[in-house]
């Protein structure tokens, strides 16, 4: 498997790992610079060389990928005689720098309701390193005419149609995906809220309406739903920055995104 093909497994997966790079190389050393090497959790894809240097380095991967937060960084060897590594000696006679770049499990989005504020804020995430799921009842909404403007995307977008019942998506998402509820049809409104409050691993819960669709919806939850208090108060809304009060559709999206941006850094922060 090469390293590209590596790299869109982990992601896939969503399993974090580690891109191990031989940056610069002096002297004679067993890989050339450029020789790349994925560490996952459990698994390797590629050499940079073998022996102490790749021992060494994976070891170092492996902590990375255990780790909050991790940021890149260089190791540096030397590959000589004197020199005794942990996994043994590389006596070459050069040096070789790698670099290791964390390659963390990004966030996952799934908005439900592609009409004008859905487009727009699908427009936006689009240009961010994420999985954007986009769900909508409605067949005309999800054309590849009206994605167009999707295209060339940061994030991996996965479409998905449900005429029926789109509530079912839920239990398709990634492990901790953030959800938006924001369709054309207060019922299915009411309906994705109930099964996303019963559909475990989910991240934040967001509902675009009114405090009077809220308060309905409220009512509805606990009574019909039989969800307690706790339970319920996962859904916010309204979503976006409270201070951001423009109705234009892309006004709107902006404000959800922000607000959506700062729910990722207190998600990691945590």
């Amino acid at each position: 498997m090469t390293w590209v093909a590596a790299v869109a497994r982990l992601r896939a997966h969503r399993e974090p790992g580690v891109l191990v790079t031989v940056a610069t190389v002096r002297g004679h050393a067993p890989r050339k610079a450029g020789a790349k090497l994925v560490v996952g959790r459990t698994e390797t894809w590629g050499s940079i060389g073998g022996g102490n240097i790749e021992a060494v380095a994976i070891d170092r991967a492996r902590e990375l990928n255990g780790a909050a937060d991790p940021e890149p960084e260089l190791m540096e060897f030397a590959l000589n005689d004197k020199v005794t590594g942990k996994h043994g000696v590389q006596c070459c006679g050069g040096a070789v720098t790698v670099l290791l770049e964390p390659l963390p499990v990004v966030q996952a989005v799934a908005v439900f309701g592609v009409g004008h504020v859905g487009l727009e804020l699908a427009r936006i995430l689009a240009r961010h390193n994420l999985d954007l799921h986009l769900t909508d009842s409605r067949p005309d909404m999800l054309t590849e005419e009206r994605l167009g403007v999707l295209a060339d995307p940061v994030a991996q977008v996965h479409v998905h149609h449900t005429p029926l019942l789109p509530e079912t998506v839920l239990a398709e998402l990634p492990r901790g995906a953030h959800v938006l509820i924001m369709t054309h049809d207060h019922a299915e409104d009411a309906a994705l809220c109930d099964a996303a409050l019963r559909t475990p691993g989910l991240g934040s819960i967001g509902l675009i309406g009114s405090s009077a669709k809220w308060t309905r919806f409220r009512h509805r939850l606990a009574t019909e739903g039989g969800h307690d208090a706790a339970t319920i108060d996962r859904v916010k809304t309204p979503i976006g920055i409270e201070d951001i009060t423009g109705k234009e559709p892309a006004v709107i999206a902006v404000s959800v995104a922000a607000d959506l941006l700062r729910t990722f850094e207190q998600t990691t922060a945590r």
